[in-house]
Formats: C-alpha cells, structure tokens, sequence
C-alpha cells in the first residue's frame, strides 16, 4: 500500500507528465509492437520479461533493427540496434542527445553530483580532470594488484577444494564480486577493503552485492508509473524523492550512508595536510584526483561532494559491474568445455615463454598475446551486456540516420528518420550486439571466434572497445573501461590456470538454471524461478587437468 504522502506526490506527477506528454510530435509511421496498457505502455513488459533482450529480439525480427515503442504515460518512443543510428546518437551528434531526467535523477541517487550523473559542460569538467587517473601508462601499472588478488582468490578457493575429495559447487559472482572490490578499494584509493579476507562477515560487500537487482528488478506498477514522472518534474522536487522511507530508496540510503563513513576517512587520509609523502608518492586514482584540486582553476576542481560522488562511482561501476562480466564468462567456459581447455593451453603456453625469459607474471603485452582469452572477453561482454539499453532525449529536431532501412505503416522505406525536440530513443545494446548483419549468422551463440573472421575496421564504427556498445561510446562512454579489461585478462588468466569450470551437478548447457534477468537498463543473474535467492549464479569448480 502506498502511504497517503506517496499517492499524494504519484497523482500530481502524473498529472504534471501527461500534460508534457500530450505536446509532443508523434512518430506513429514507425511500425512496432502493440501495447497491453496506455498508461504503462512497454517499460512494464521490458522490466518483467524472462532475460534481457527476449522482447528486443522478438521485435528485432519482425520489424528490423529500428522500431516504435510505448513509453510510460502514453509517449511514443524510438528504439533501434541500428548502428548508424548509434553512431549518430552517441558520436557525432552526441551533444543533441542528453540522459533523460528521470535516467539521470536515478545516477544521482545511487551515487551523488559525479561523472554518471553530470551532463553537459559539468560532465566535461568530471572527464577532464578524471581521464589522466586512466592513461594507458597507469592502467598498466595496476596489472600486478590485479595479479595480486588473482591469486588470493585462487587461495582461497584452492582452500575450499583441500577439504573435500571431489569438486565444489560455489557462488562464483560474490567470490568475483569481493575481489573486484578489493582491487577498485586499492587501485582507486590505496585503501584495503579486506573483503575477501573477511568474505561473509564483509559489510560493505554485502551492501553492495545485488545492488541493481535491489534498485529495479521487476519493480510495482506503481512504481514504474511513479518513476516515469521524473521525466517531468522541476529537479527540487526530485531532489527530495531521496528521502521517500520505502525500498528501494531506503536501500539506497543504507549503502550510501555506510559507504559516505569510508569515503570521508580515505578522503581526510588523501589530504597532504594529513600526510604530505604519501599524498606525493600515491598513484592511486583519487590521489590524483586530490592533487589536481591544488589547481587555482575551478574548471580543474572538484569539491568534496563531487570527489565523494567520484568514489563511490568508482567502487559501484569499478566492482560489480566487472565482477557479473566474469561471472558470466566463467559460465559460458563451463558451458563449452572445449574452448575452456583450449584457453587454458594457451595460457600455460604463454606463461611457459614468460618464465624462460626470467619473468614469473605476465605484462599486459603477454595477456595481449593470448588470443583465446581477449576473444572470450569480447564475447561475453557482446552476448551478456551488463548494460542492455539506454535512453535518450533529443535536445533539438534532428534526423536519425539508419544503416537498414525500415518499413513505415504505409509500406514506405526510409533510410532516416526525422525526429523533433523531446522525442525520446531507447538505444538497445543487446539488440544491436544481436544483429546478424554485423555479428554474423551465429550471432545469438557463444562463440568468441567470430573476433578472429570479423574485420571490425569495415563495420560502422560504434563503440569503444571491439565495436561493442557495452561500454557505451562517445563522449560518455565508460572512463575506465580499458581498467576492466586488463582487469579481466588477469583474473581469467590466473583462474583457469588453476581451476576447471563445471556447471552445477543436474545442469547442463541447455538446462541451465541461469536467468540474464532485466534489472532496469541492467542485466543481474539470478537463479531461474528463485529470484528471492537475489543475484547468484553457482559453478562446480575442481583443481584444472
């Protein structure tokens, strides 16, 4: 039941929305699906579907990579996967296209005024005086944490295995999930989460374990109707939805609240008043940050909220969102036990030249090397998108270019298609990361050896890292994605040297008990039919052959 102060605020903001709605240009040409219900329209059947991207498949196949949506409200809104539609959206007119505000509210709540949540010449600022922290040079320098607490986790489980005589079953994502965060804690803030060392008893892995499966996994009609008024109300009034006690803005509130006692003492630490060699010699991401505020330019400052906000940016975007990529990579090694143990060879191949030239770890150019393992990477960020889609708001009329041309109502073809001021565009990544004419045939099959036929150079050019769109693209692409890859080629490597990857006994790769499940413009795995359990996926893990 919602409280009277609740209904309260949902009847005026509905209000207020269909008043906004009702004055915008319609684009009822584009063919798409019908809707069960005007007032909700397709937010409630993307939100409740089975796994992400069944709907965007579906419709992909019938209406070809662009279509019409219903919004929330009664809005028409534009989806596509078309890549030149992305690549105009995101790239070259990524200015006309801003985050929606309910979007952009919902990165202020979960992580404050820092880079998710900044648009225009304040996101500019943020990227500024963040992107020295992310140089190539310095990612490179982190590959020995990430080596580091590779192998504490290999400890850890080689611990478990000691103790009984055959295989253990085990949830891999929250192992994952405390290395990631214990990696993020020292290579962002030289500071020791220990949450692998205290594994259950970790409090603030705990807080943040499932966080997206807590924000918007199958959410109330209520509240998707609640949350699509954002779009239409002044930010002070925005601004105290924070406060509503009800999950999941209480949830939010307890992290956010645990996490702020953290971030003020790694904060006061960092200070050279505090300890001026340290804060000299670290090179740790906010160290740097901290340093460039000595600046006398504002442009080249960020205040305390803002590096609070940059903090817990980092731990949120920098742990878990890693950690479900890796879960899902070890999944489908498990599923394709063939390509896991070419992998493994290798690895051992490689790791055989390294230790004749004297070495003991791999550099970042010996991971490079290892094509099996970058191409694994590749697939499973395309296949398993932590990000399934995005929207986005036209800030001025503009025309959308399409690479596959479409079909209107009328049977007319177009090639582009113009929109006005307003008109809201759902980019789907995992739509697009399906298309057969970009990604081949087998595009909706595991397979990373399409990397090795696919000449990315002749595709449109989209996103950052093989033309994906996981990480977005433009000039609001992922900051640190090039540290999650590096991150990723390390801790696979060390865990398959070590471990073989099973699924779980009574499963097999066509009777799993794995759901991509939607999780807002996320993607969570959860156990099919137990989504109470929260975001789990367990594998079968033994000591590799």
């Amino acid at each position: 039941m919602l409280s009277p102060v609740t209904a309260g605020l949902l009847a005026l903001s509905v209000l207020i929305a269909l008043v906004g709605v009702f004055r915008r240009r319609s684009i009822k040409h584009i063919r798409g699906p019908p809707t069960k219900s005007r007032l909700l329209g397709h937010d409630y059947d993307l939100n409740r579907q089975d796994e992400v991207g069944d709907l965007e498949f579906s419709w992909l196949r019938e209406y070809g990579p662009t279509w019409r949506v219903r919004g929330a409200l009664g809005a028409d809104g534009l989806m596509t996967a078309d890549p030149k539609a992305l690549q105009h959206i995101y790239q070259k007119a990524g200015a006309n296209y801003v985050k929606k505000p309910s979007q952009n509210h919902a990165s202020w709540i979960v992580t404050g005024p820092g880079i998710a949540w900044s648009q225009g010449e304040a996101h500019t600022r943020h990227r500024r005086i963040m992107s020295p922290a992310f140089s190539a040079a310095r990612l490179k320098s982190f590959l020995p944490l990430f080596q580091r607490i590779g192998s504490k986790l290999v400890e850890k489980w080689k611990t478990q295995l000691m103790t009984t005589t055959g295989p253990v079953e085990l949830m891999v994502d929250a192992w994952l999930s405390r290395a990631t965060l214990d990696i993020i804690g020292e290579a962002a803030f030289d500071y020791d989460y220990g949450a692998l060392d205290q594994a259950d008893q970790s409090v603030l892995a705990k807080e943040y374990h499932g966080i997206f499966k807590d924000m918007d996994y199958r959410l109330p009609k209520s509240t998707l109707l609640f949350r699509a008024t954002w779009d239409y109300l002044p930010w002070p009034l925005l601004k105290l939805f924070r406060y509503i006690p009800a999950n999941p803005f209480t949830r939010m509130r307890n992290l956010n609240s645990l996490f702020a006692a953290y971030g003020k003492q790694i904060l006061r630490e960092k200070r050279p008043e505090f300890d001026a060699e340290k804060s000299t010699n670290n090179k740790d991401i906010m160290s740097i940050l901290i340093k460039a505020n000595e600046s006398s330019d504002a442009k080249t400052r960020l205040d305390d909220e803002e590096l609070l906000a940059e903090m817990f940016t980092l731990t949120l975007a920098g742990h878990e969102t890693t950690a479900t990529t890796l879960t899902f990579l070890l999944y489908e090694l498990a599923r394709n036990p063939e390509y896991q143990a070419r992998l493994r060879q290798e690895i051992r191949q490689v790791h055989a030249r390294v230790t004749e030239r004297g070495a003991s770890e791999f550099t970042v150019e010996d991971l490079d090397s290892i094509p099996s393992l970058l191409n694994a990477i590749k697939e499973t960020l395309r296949i398993h998108p932590i990000a399934s889609l995005l929207p986005r708001v036209a800030v001025q009329d503009d025309v959308i270019p399409l690479a596959h041309p479409i079909t209107t109502t009328t049977g007319e073809v177009i090639s582009e298609i113009p929109i006005s001021k307003g008109q809201v565009i759902v980019t789907s990544f995992a739509a697009y990361q399906r298309l057969t004419q970009v990604w081949g045939e087998d595009a909706h099959v595991w397979n990373p050896d399409r990397f090795t036929r696919i000449d990315v150079g002749k595709q449109t050019n989209v996103g950052v890292f093989a033309n994906l769109m996981t990480f977005s693209a433009g000039p609001h692409s992922c900051i640190g994605w090039r540290f999650s890859v590096i991150e990723q080629q390390a801790l696979v490597a060390e865990l398959v040297s070590a471990f073989q990857f099973e699924l779980p006994a009574g499963t097999d790769a066509k009777n799993t008990e794995v759901v991509r499940a939607p999780s807002g413009t996320s993607m969570v795995p959860i156990v099919r039919g137990k989504p109470e359990l929260g975001a789990g996926l367990r594998l079968q893990i033994s000591f590799a052959p």
